[in-house]
């Protein structure tokens, strides 16, 4: 809420725009990625999948969201965020009852990767949603609320999928799924706005004389203050928005940071089960209850961490995420209790959506809200990387040394490496990157 001169309380639509999108970040991480794990024994079953093929189905979706992601970005700076997630996300929901209705692995397989290629689309835009409708002061915890959309699908699909498993059949629970998403594609359609300049209220004033009487009561006001579409490299922005992206020093460096990222939390999270079952020998309820526990804590971490970059500063705040998960990462060598390793855990999950809402929110800091999308998509891609490599890495370092600790002292010492280039990071030119438009914080009277 907010006040004008008056008195009277005003509604700001970004807020609106922001539980959207993280809605959708629900419909396609949650229901459309992290439900895969709950639905695929008896799918793998009733198919008849060997792990090889289920380890495929997996791979595919990763690839088909990897892909996607520097389009995505893209297309959301091109023809606006609200098409491009409602496209991705009925894409989604029709790929999910495909895949309930697929009877082959080679059919499945194409199904998951199409359900990829829209999580990439519904992801990168999303994340950017702050960006758009919010200056740096509040930017990051408007990135963060979006960002906390997996750890809320991880429990949302926890409570649904498995009651299904245990009346219905696997192919039931993947129509409950996309039908779901099906359901938010709708909320998406309706509710976002790819500007401030597309709200009623808005739309409103367009239709009025503008008063000079009282600029303040305005339901529109200009958030960036001055001066930001007076920049010097404003013409090439508008001319070529790939060229300046990768012209961008600072944009390079988010991506090199953001990789560290992704090398270090997939190594911890792909053998997170293996190490505490074969080498620790607890028992796999034991081991389940320990990742719920953390998909738990992470709903709130995205919010958290970025709003304490918004106090901190994106450097700062990224550089603290990144060393409380290297302690994290090294408990699991260094410590020889069940206490350290639950410790780990806890410090994991309050950490697990820290580092991509920080990266989002310091992306559209460098780019301005206009090339948020795309420039976040460019340094998605770095992280893409590190989790196809992360495992690789692991899974020698593992078969080297006949243990998993090793694996989980090099993801420490990525983290570190995270947490060191991060104070390296450099503030944009202005309190705002540079824009083409200014944004408007647009507030609706209710």
């Amino acid at each position: 809420m907010e006040q004008t001169e008056e008195g009277k309380k005003i509604f700001h639509y970004g807020w609106i725009v922001i539980f959207t999108g993280l809605l959708a970040v629900i419909g396609s991480h949650g229901f459309g990625r992290m439900a895969y794990s709950l639905i695929l024994p008896d799918m793998a079953g009733g198919l008849g999948l060997n792990w090889t093929q289920a380890g495929l189905l997996g791979t595919a979706n990763f690839v088909g969201y990897l892909a996607f992601a520097l389009a995505g970005g893209y297309l959301a700076s091109r023809y606006g965020s609200r098409k491009i997630i409602t496209v991705s996300l009925l894409l989604i929901g029709v790929s999910l009852i495909l895949t309930g209705s697929a009877s082959t692995f080679r059919s499945t397989l194409v199904m998951r990767f199409l359900t990829g290629v829209g999580s990439g689309g519904v992801y990168i835009p999303a994340m950017a949603l702050g960006s758009l409708w919010f200056t740096s002061r509040h930017r990051g915890l408007a990135t963060g609320i979006v960002g906390g959309g997996p750890g809320i699908g991880v429990l949302l699909s926890g409570l649904i999928v498995p009651p299904i498993l245990s009346t219905k059949s696997w192919t039931t629970a993947w129509y409950a799924m996309g039908i779901l998403v099906l359901l938010i594609t709708c909320v998406s359609f309706i509710f976002l706005r790819d500007h401030p300049q597309e709200t009623p209220a808005a739309k409103r004033i367009t239709k009025e004389p503008p008063s000079t009487d009282n600029v303040s009561n305005a339901p529109c006001r200009n958030a960036e203050a001055s001066g930001s579409a007076a920049s010097p490299q404003l013409s090439e922005q508008n001319a070529a928005p790939w060229r300046f992206i990768y012209r961008r020093k600072e944009v390079w460096h988010l991506g090199c940071v953001y990789l560290m990222y992704g090398l270090s939390y997939v190594i911890y999270s792909t053998f997170f089960h293996a190490f505490l079952n074969t080498e620790i020998g607890l028992s796999k309820g034991q081991s389940g209850a320990m990742w719920a526990l953390a998909g738990s804590l992470s709903i709130f971490s995205a919010a958290m961490w970025g709003g304490i970059s918004d106090l901190l500063g994106r450097k700062y705040g990224l550089c603290l995420v990144y060393l409380v998960n290297a302690v994290s990462y090294s408990l699991f060598y260094f410590s020889g209790s069940l206490k350290g390793y639950y410790f780990s855990v806890i410090l994991f999950g309050l950490t697990l959506g820290g580092i991509p809402t920080i990266v989002a929110a310091a992306t559209g800091d460098q780019t301005g809200p206009r090339l948020a999308s795309t420039a976040m998509g460019f340094v998605t891609f770095f992280f893409g990387i590190g989790q196809v490599l992360g495992p690789i890495i692991g899974g020698f370092l593992t078969d080297y040394s006949g243990s998993f600790r090793i694996a989980y002292a090099v993801a420490g010492f990525f983290s570190l490496l995270g947490s060191a280039g991060s104070l390296f990071l450099k503030k944009p030119a202005s309190q705002e990157a540079i824009s083409s438009e200014p944004i408007q914080e647009c507030s609706e009277k209710y």
